[in-house]
Formats: structure tokens, C-alpha cells, sequence
């Protein structure tokens, strides 16, 4: 309890991500009670000095009856006109309820391409942060209007810890139709316990996490855990709760024992390598040797030559890679100082004979310790 109360306590910017299942009804359309109840939590949040930004799903769902749609749309095109249609009156009912709180509210529609370009990064970064301080709510939802395979954030669970990140914030909740991570599937099994703290996800944690979402949700659980993890590799908690008792926003932060609690694995880390560990998309792996792990990990040092046993993708200059021990462990992931070619060509060998073997040189560094984070 004592941890819970601490990490609510140094909340003071939260990111609130709430999902269709929450906001929509299962025959479709908006969920009207759901976004008054919605509304009222958050005025009362920012009563008390915090900043809120909220992660919206909804807007797919609400346009499903206006295309005459039973079940979420599978094809780009179909999810695209669904989402076009569904925007409009996501964002009137968000306007309405929040009106009657004296609050206003602002559109921001993200795709990936937006956050893995560090300049529109920075410009959706800042355009928040004065958001925010002018008092508005933020209003946040993936561009499914223009979305495509390629730079689709793919749910809402993981823009949400990308949006935390983004805009330093000290809490993610994440809003769902279930009370929170229970130790296997509670709609099959009569016996499944809640688990109220998770100290580190890892595999185990992911698989009980298992399964699918609902005909209106992107996804169920899984994506929930799966965004809690990349959050707290950034130094942010999360706390997974049932949205459908609107109250239990309150109970939250007045540190009742209301969800799951994931904690974070890390300090907060910087807007640069927050961009480098959870937006951008790795282009290839470099695998290095024991050495090369221990000076990384344990010494902060910046990836040498040297310490490369292998090479895998096709990567350029600047581009993100991972970095991965001998037995395919993920460690670290990193901007580039060379091609994968020319890494190819250097590998295993001492800084001081890049020029002998390129006949150029542009660091000693293959990643420089400043473009690289542990994961």
C-alpha cells in the first residue's frame, strides 16, 4: 500500500488512456454516461493541480454504425472511413462533456511517422506541453484516417506509453472493461486472482496476459501489459483498472487498491533516449560478445568494433538498431555511427584500424554511449 500511495503521490502529470470498450456500447455507438462519469473524474484531477492528458480509442467504433457495420472493420480502408466518420462525434461528445466543467478540450492525432522524426517529435512534444499549460485536456487518438501498415501504432494501449513518455508524465492509467491483471483468463476461470502490484514484466507476466480483445477493441490484455512494460522501461508506473466503474479514477488516486500497479524499471529517462528505446522502430541487430555486454551494461560505455561477433538487417547512418547477446537477448538499442556494410567489414576489430580497413573513419565508436540506451 505504502508503494502505491508513494507512486500517486508523485504523480502530478497522468497520461489516462481509456478504451472502446469503455467508451462505446457493445451494440455500437458512444457510451454517453461513460464519457459524462469520464469528464467529472478528470475535472476533479485537475482540481487538485494535476495535469491530464487523456489516450482515446472510440472514434473506429463510432463510425461502425454509421458505415452499417456489425464488427470492427479489418481492411485499412474500411477501419479508415470507420475512424473518418467516428471522429467527428468522438470529439463532440468529448467538447460536450467537458463544457459543462468550464474545460476545453484539443484534437492531437498522432501517427508513428510523427513521433519517429525527432523534429515532429519535438514539434508534438512542445505543441502538448503548451496545451496543457493554457489548461486544456488533450484529446489524443491514433490518425486512422491516413494510418497504413507501415506506420500504424497498431493500439491505443501502446501510444498511450509513447504519448507518457512523450510528455514526461509520472503515471499512465490505462482504462479497460477488466479489473486488471489476473493470474489467468477470469472469464473462463472462476478462480482467477487479481495480482494488485507487478514489480518487472517479463515473459511470465506477458503470458498471463494472454488473449484477444473484444469484436470493438484492437486488442485485450496483452497490449495493455505490453504498453506497461515500455512505459516503465522510460522510469513511468502504470496502473491497469476497470474504466467501467468510472469511480475507480477516483479511488486511484486517493491510493486505493484499484487495479494492477506496474512499477517502473528505471529513472525517467531523457526526451532523446526515450525517442531512441521506445519509438523507433529498430532497422536491424547487432550482436556482440561478453565483453562488449559487460561494458555496456555494467560500465556505460559507448559499443566498440571490437566487442561485434554478427550483424543482421539492412541499416544505414542514424538508423536504430538492437543490440543482442550471443543467445538472441535483446540488451540495448541504439543509433547507428555506420552501415551495416561497413559494420560487416569492421567487426571484430580495434577502433585504430577503421581507416586502415574503410579508408575513412568517422568515429571510434560503432554506437556512441549518448545514442544508445540499456533495455
Amino acid at each position: 500500500m505504502e508503494i502505491r500511495r508513494e507512486t500517486i503521490k508523485r504523480a502530478k502529470r497522468v497520461v489516462i488512456k481509456v478504451g472502446s470498450a469503455v467508451l462505446t456500447m457493445q451494440s455500437g455507438g458512444l457510451n454517453e454516461e461513460a464519457f459524462t462519469h469520464l469528464s467529472l473524474a478528470v475535472s476533479s484531477l485537475l482540481g487538485r493541480g494535476l495535469e491530464v492528458a487523456v489516450v482515446t480509442s472510440g472514434a473506429v467504433a463510432a463510425g461502425m454504425g454509421k458505415l452499417g457495420f456489425t464488427e470492427r472493420p479489418k481492411s485499412i480502408p474500411e477501419k479508415q472511413a470507420a475512424a473518418a466518420a467516428g471522429q467527428s462525434s468522438l470529439m463532440g461528445r468529448y467538447e460536450k462533456v467537458f463544457a459543462a466543467h468550464n474545460l476545453n478540450v484539443a484534437q492531437v492525432l498522432l501517427t508513428h511517422e510523427d513521433l519517429s522524426s525527432r523534429h515532429r517529435y519535438l514539434n508534438a512534444r512542445n505543441t502538448l506541453f503548451t496545451l496543457l499549460s493554457y489548461g486544456l485536456i488533450p484529446i489524443i487518438n491514433e490518425n486512422d484516417t491516413v494510418v497504413v501498415d507501415e506506420i500504424k501504432f497498431g493500439d491505443n494501449d501502446n501510444l498511450s506509453a509513447l504519448v507518457a513518455g512523450l510528455i514526461d508524465a509520472d503515471l499512465l492509467l490505462i482504462l479497460t472493461d477488466t479489473e486488471g491483471l489476473y493470474d489467468k483468463d477470469p472469464r473462463s476461470h472462476a478462480d482467477a486472482r487479481l495480482i494488485p502490484l507487478v514489480e518487472k514484466i517479463d515473459s511470465h507476466i506477458e503470458h498471463m496476459a494472454g488473449g484477444v480483445g473484444t469484436s470493438i477493441a484492437t486488442g485485450g490484455m496483452i497490449t495493455k501489459v505490453q504498453a506497461a512494460r515500455k512505459a516503465s522501461s522510460v522510469g513511468i508506473p502504470t496502473i491497469i483498472a476497470s474504466g467501467i466503474d468510472m469511480s475507480n479514477i477516483d479511488k486511484v488516486f486517493a491510493s486505493e487498491k484499484i487495479g494492477t500497479l506496474f512499477l517502473s524499471q528505471s529513472e525517467k529517462l531523457t526526451s532523446r533516449k526515450h525517442w531512441i528505446a521506445t519509438v523507433l522502430k529498430p532497422k536491424g541487430a547487432i550482436i556482440i560478445d561478453d565483453g562488449a555486454r559487460d561494458a555496456l551494461i555494467n560500465k556505460g560505455k559507448s559499443l566498440l568494433p571490437t566487442g561485434i561477433v554478427g550483424v543482421e538487417g539492412d541499416f544505414g547512418i542514424g538508423d536504430a538498431v538492437l543490440l543482442e547477446d550471443k543467445e538472441g537477448k535483446k540488451l540495448a538499442q541504439g543509433l547507428a555511427g555506420y552501415t551495416h556494410a561497413e559494420i560487416l567489414l569492421i567487426m571484430g576489430h580495434r577502433s585504430s584500424r577503421i581507416e586502415e580497413i574503410l579508408g575513412y573513419k568517422y568515429c571510434d565508436e560503432v554506437i556512441h554511449r549518448d545514442d544508445l540506451v540499456v533495455l
